[in-house]
């Protein structure tokens, strides 16, 4: 999800009081304004044109929709976007007449819209800005959580049905593509399809926020996402706006001591969803019935699918993946047929964006360029134009980061011409900060120490923290390749390394960590970082010596040890077994590199800091809940500590 709010111009809301003050009586009748009451612009030079409609639902609600038609246009397609980020400000990205220049931006795959000669759709959604209706976060589907027999699956068959009546330049196909929160409402109409609906593309979706992605990952809270749950609920048209505290956010989020209480500092328990997000702090049926991935995989796929998957996506890296797991677990061929997937080297959307390089890393090539010239324009042609070209996208479309190359894939995760699947490969840790495929010897050591103390937790990008969003260096999207040196020398962080590689290991799908902890305390958090560590020099990129590049890492709450569902205290100073998966990777090791594993026990501010006493909710711990633990992570022969790494054979 994508923190747009913060980019909203200043003019947007200058025309809204305008329009306020334009439809009351005349100050001074015998002296009147100069401005109309109402002011239709022309569009003479444009080389689209501009209409915008109320569409009404079943239910009367009627949504505000821009459609843009280029001029000439016959038997188009049409590309539909529905969003809760302002379809005037998605649609209106430039005082140009050109369309190309409208649309840069958000959602916009500007090469791909225009060469396919498109009409291009955007509409707010139910209780957002020009729409009518209730805002509801990520609306669930009809059902247990939504009693009204609207939700977003409805109102997109509603919006697709009114389309390809009233579009005189159409063909009456249409395609649904977003990214983030519009991900997620482009899987939506995949329940339930209208006719018409041929084609849809999910880029980075929301899917399930409390697995993964925006809300909680394995339990522990997102906090830095307060402000957009604030400013997205707040109003209908995000003017209520989160004010900074503090340069750091390490700083504004340590003061009030709990993400609840700096809520409700804030007045968040006037927010309808964020009582929610407090109300549910386990993975109970609020979350897992909201679940998109298994909710399509209860019902056929019957539209074709891309799912657009980020390696290094800072906001919803779960979604896309889960999805893609979830449908060809339970699908049958004919389903899983229409079923793709892209899986780029890129930030939360930076698949329309220029992408050679992600922070300090560079790939060789514009990578988003050709994900929307060579993969997604002709995906699109083939299921939305008259007299289609042939489909020749591969199913899946993986980029191997490392090698620095695209793959063109039956399956995934299969990195191979041959369909090779990928191997677990267990990488132990061992005694004196190593890391060995060798399973660990009675005669070592039994565990490595550390001490975490949650009046220091360790950060998770070198301070100073900047908000969550979109600052004017983009600092956000980059910190999953930061590198990691600043906190491999930290006291309260273990690291392990291993050899120098001889020989390249090439790595496909989700790491598993395999943890052997234990914890003088009764909650934990254990952060697990897999790390690509460069050579001492880079010849030719001398930033990139000895560079520190995380491969995959994530966090898991202690407490959901044995059940998402229902906690549990830990019980101190005892091994307990832990299993998770990392994020999905497509990488190689290169030759003379190495791999580095690193364990922590907080990730501040990015997520709430864990007391490390067992208390029934974190929102609300106080102050002396908040105690120093001693953590063992431990690797013996009957206590091992290992990463199943996916490694792809050897071709040769």
């Amino acid at each position: 999800m994508v923190r747009f709010s913060s980019l909203l111009p200043v003019c947007l809301l200058a025309v809204s009081a305008a329009a306020v003050f334009a439809q009351s009586a005349p100050q001074y009748p015998n002296y009147p304004s100069e401005t109309p009451a109402h002011f239709q612009p022309t569009q003479v030079g444009m080389d689209y044109q501009r209409r915008e409609v109320m569409i009404p639902m079943r239910d009367g609600v009627r949504l505000h929709t821009v459609i843009l038609v280029p001029n000439g246009a016959h038997r188009a397609g049409i590309l539909l976007t529905r969003t809760p980020y302002s379809a005037d400000v998605l649609t209106a990205n430039s005082p140009s007449m050109h369309l190309g220049s409208a649309l840069w931006g958000y959602d916009n795959a500007v090469e791909t819209i225009l060469s396919g000669g498109y009409i291009r759709v955007v509409q707010d959604i139910r209780g957002k800005y020009g729409s009518e209706g209730d805002y509801v976060m990520n609306r669930p589907l009809h059902g247990p959580l939504n009693p009204t027999p609207i939700d977003e699956s409805t109102d997109t068959w509603d919006t697709i049905d009114w389309l390809v009546k009233h579009i005189p330049e159409s063909n009456g196909k249409v395609g649904v593509l977003g990214i983030s929160y519009d991900g997620f409402l482009s899987l939506m109409p995949l329940v339930g399809p209208h006719p018409a609906l041929k084609v849809a593309v999910p880029m980075n979706p929301m899917v399930d926020g409390w697995r993964g992605d925006d809300w909680f990952h394995n339990g522990a809270f997102r906090q830095q996402n307060l402000p957009y749950i604030y400013e997205q609920t707040a109003t209908r048209s995000n003017t209520a706006r989160w004010l900074t505290s503090t340069f750091d956010d390490y700083d504004t989020y340590m003061r009030p001591g709990t993400a609840g209480e700096l809520a409700q500092e804030r007045g968040m328990d006037q927010i309808g969803f964020w009582r929610k997000v407090v109300a549910h702090p386990a993975y109970d049926s609020f979350w897992s019935d909201q679940a998109v991935d298994q909710i399509l995989a209860r019902q056929p796929l019957t539209v074709p699918t891309m799912l657009v998957a980020s390696l290094w996506d800072q906001e919803d890296i779960y979604g896309a993946i889960a999805v893609w797991k979830a449908v060809n677990a339970a699908q049958p061929e004919t389903a899983r047929k229409n079923l793709f997937l892209t899986l780029g080297p890129w930030h939360h959307g930076q698949e329309i964006e220029p992408a050679s390089s992600l922070g300090a890393i560079p790939f060789n090539s514009d990578t988003g360029l050709y994900f929307r010239t060579q993969i997604l324009a002709p995906f699109l042609a083939h299921y939305l134009q008259d007299n289609p070209p042939p489909q020749t996208v591969a199913r899946v479309n993986a980029f191997e980061t490392g090698a620095n190359r695209w793959q063109q894939l039956s399956d995934w995760p299969s990195s191979c011409s041959s369909g090779c699947l990928p191997r677990a490969t267990p990488l132990y840790v061992a005694s004196g900060g190593r890391l060995s495929f060798n399973a660990p010897a009675a005669s070592s050591a039994e565990f490595d120490e550390y001490v975490s103390d949650p009046s220091r937790p360790v950060p998770y990008r070198t301070r100073p923290s900047q908000p969550v969003g979109y600052t004017p260096d983009l600092s956000w999207v980059r910190w999953l390749v930061d590198d990691q040196r600043e906190f491999s020398g930290r006291p309260d962080v273990l690291t392990w390394t291993s050899t120098v590689l001889s020989a390249p290991l090439r790595i496909s799908g989700e790491p598993v960590v395999h943890l052997s902890a234990s914890t003088s305390g009764t909650d934990s958090d254990w952060v697990v970082k897999l790390i690509d560590v460069y050579p001492d020099e880079v010849p030719g990129d001398p930033q990139l010596g000895g560079y520190q590049l995380p491969i995959a890492m994530d966090i898991f709450r202690g407490r959901y040890r044995t059940s998402l569902s229902h906690p549990s205290p830990l019980t101190p100073n005892q091994p307990l077994d832990y299993k998770f998966a990392l994020p999905t990777a497509n990488h190689v090791f290169l030759p003379g590199h190495r791999i580095m594993v690193q364990i922590q026990s907080s990730w501040f501010p990015l997520y709430d800091r864990n007391p490390q006493t067992y208390v029934p909710s974190i929102f609300f711990a106080k102050p002396s809940d908040f105690q120093r633990a001693t953590q063992h992570i431990w690797h013996t022969p009957s206590h091992p500590t290992f990463v199943d790494l996916p490694v792809v054979p050897d071709e040769h």
